[in-house]
């Protein structure tokens, strides 16, 4: 028997005198397992899945009209569903007739899901609940809302609004996930979100919000001006200074590229800043903005002043400064940049000295690597060209960094190889001469990591294949169910392109591989950044010995405990449906 009344549904659920007072009675009615309960004299009606984890709730206990799962003590209100404990969903609760003795649930839907489904990711982010996050960007994204923005613009918000001490590895990561979406296979983009999410979410546990210095009242002039302040408050550390006039240019209406080339100048006034994760936050930044649209542009971009002003600055440090001064080569080099550009203008095209370039950033002279680089511009090498010669170098000492040194020199080659992408990244949207010091100062820390390639280790180089691509494929997850398989990571890599294998389905095979550890924010942009230099690359040696590079990274920290991917496939199933622990 149904009954409708409006938008309501009801649905005949059992006779009362089945359902004694204090009783519970589990039933189906159309798909949905309903529990029961005559509590207090009067009958609920809720799901019978807990929706923390799917313990059946028939198994728990009822007091003043309190539900409490048992499994892990989770406590819902009877009549309305909602819970008393944040990392546990609010339980679905079903209008309840009794009419001649029947009891009536009502089935329709009621509320608005999709708006609902928000909050609860608007409740995981602040709470830091992962499986409320991951519940909750899978219900968006397969419950007709397929736009990945959606979730990516709310952490986004809240990353930028919750941690004072600005843009991190958390917004970073969220930014790299977003970037690598259209490389991965569809069915690991909901999970790479959850990765995002989740550590933008970790980012700002206990961390005190942001609130954003205004801009300056009134009209600020000409944007020179700004600039000029800005870099003079960077150089001596004043925060507040800066983002007021990061803050006071965007208002002013500063356009994408006036930005970068105010924010790219000011980080490369000083060397290497922070071991390249600053200049990296700062790319970051203006992608995530490139996703999630540039009205936004004030309040993410403030969250870098803190980074820029306090930020670690390697003329500073000893190892940049003897037994070599490297600081005192750029400084010589950067004077002869300009006069190198112009030469360059005149010069023929195309240019055809990347790989003679790359072997002398991979030497162990460094006054020769900067004369090699001006040469290189004066030769007609753009700054996009730069770039991209010094990110392969920086990729090269990743590809054939030799597992005989400690295992976190792996990182030291890492930082150099992330902020080279980053620098690359930035000189194709706003190139400039201050910006061009980036790409030197790439080559410098590429330099100093010479000896982490001493030995160096082996690229293989395959003359043909002993298995079919997809084979090969098919043994990635299990070589990296194994610890340190460094070397058989490589050969799987070349072994992949000698049979022909699709690039496309090695990089998501890969990031499969990725995305089922544990969140390890390197390896994360170690991917990231091979992906996007293996777009500009393609197919051949150097795109394949990129793709050898970041394989050995991630099969060097492989495998973790997973207990990240453990916690998505609950998530997982509970959309589905599953019953995960019905007997």
């Amino acid at each position: 028997m149904k009954e409708h009344r409006g938008s309501d549904r009801f649905v005949r659920a059992l006779n009362l005198e089945h359902l004694p007072p204090g009783g519970c009675r589990v039933v189906t009615l159309e798909g949905h397992v309903i529990a029961l309960f005559n509590t207090g004299g009067r009958i609920f009606a809720v799901d019978n899945r807990c929706p923390h984890m799917g313990f059946p709730l028939d198994r728990g206990s009822v007091k003043d009209c309190i539900l409490t799962c048992h499994w892990h003590h989770a406590r819902f209100d009877l009549a309305s569903g909602g819970t008393f404990d944040q990392w546990a969903d609010d339980l679905r609760a079903f209008p309840v007739r009794i009419d001649a003795g029947v009891i009536l649930v009502d089935l329709a839907e009621h509320g608005d899901p999709a708006q609902q489904h928000k909050q609860r990711l608007g409740d995981g982010l602040e709470r830091n609940i992962p499986l409320v996050i991951a519940k909750s960007v899978i219900a968006i994204l397969e419950r007709g809302e397929a736009d990945p923005v959606v979730p990516f613009r709310a952490g986004l918000d809240f990353g930028v609004r919750n941690r004072r001490a600005g843009w991190g590895a958390g917004l970073t990561t969220l930014t790299c996930m977003m970037n690598l979406l259209p490389w991965l296979d569809p069915r690991d983009r909901t999970r790479a979100l959850f990765h995002g999410l989740s550590s933008a979410a970790e980012d700002c546990a206990g961390e005190p919000p942001h609130f954003t210095v205004r801009a300056l009242p009134g009209p600020v002039g000409e944007l020179d001006k700004l600039h000029r302040w800005f870099r003079q408050f960077v150089e001596v550390r004043d925060a507040e200074g800066a983002e007021r006039c990061i803050t006071s240019a965007v208002r002013a209406g500063a356009s994408a590229p006036e930005l970068a080339h105010m924010m790219f100048a000011a980080v490369t006034d000083h060397r290497y800043v922070d071991i390249g994760h600053l200049f990296d936050f700062t790319n970051k930044a203006f992608e995530a903005l490139d996703h999630a649209g540039w009205e936004r542009a004030e309040a993410v971009l403030a969250t870098l002043a803190r980074g820029y002003a306090g930020g670690e600055r390697m003329e500073e440090s000893n190892s940049w400064r003897h037994p070599v001064d490297l600081v005192a080569i750029l400084e010589r080099t950067f004077e002869k940049i300009p006069a190198a550009l112009e030469a360059g203008r005149n010069a023929k095209r195309p240019w055809i000295g990347a790989g003679a370039l790359v072997s002398v950033i991979l030497g162990d002279d460094a006054e020769a690597i900067g004369e090699a680089m001006l040469a290189a511009l004066a030769e007609g090498c753009t700054p996009d060209e730069l770039g991209g010669a010094a990110a392969y170098a920086a990729a090269m000492r990743v590809a054939r960094f030799h597992t005989s040194n400690e295992f976190g020199d792996w990182d030291v080659a890492h930082h150099s190889f992330t902020f080279a992408n980053a620098v690359h990244q930035a000189l194709r949207r706003a190139p400039s001469v201050e910006l061009l010091r980036g790409a030197f100062d790439a080559a410098m820390s590429v330099y100093r990591n010479r000896f982490l390639n001493i030995p160096a280790a082996h690229i293989p180089h395959p003359n043909g294949a002993s298995r079919p691509a997809p084979e090969a494929l098919a043994a990635l997850p299990g070589l990296l169910d194994h610890q340190q398989q460094v070397n058989q990571a490589a050969a799987l890599v070349a072994e992949h392109f000698a049979a022909r294998g699709e690039d496309r389905a090695l990089i998501a095979a890969l990031g499969r591989a990725l995305l089922r550890e544990d969140r390890d924010f390197h390896s994360i942009q170690s991917f990231e950044a091979a992906v996007r230099q293996y777009a500009y690359l393609g197919r051949g040696e150097a795109g394949t010995n990129l793709l050898i590079a970041t394989a050995r990274y991630l099969a060097a920290h492989s495998p973790t405990p997973r207990a990240q991917g453990q916690t998505f496939r609950i998530a997982e199933r509970l959309f589905r449906g599953e019953r995960l622990f019905e007997e």
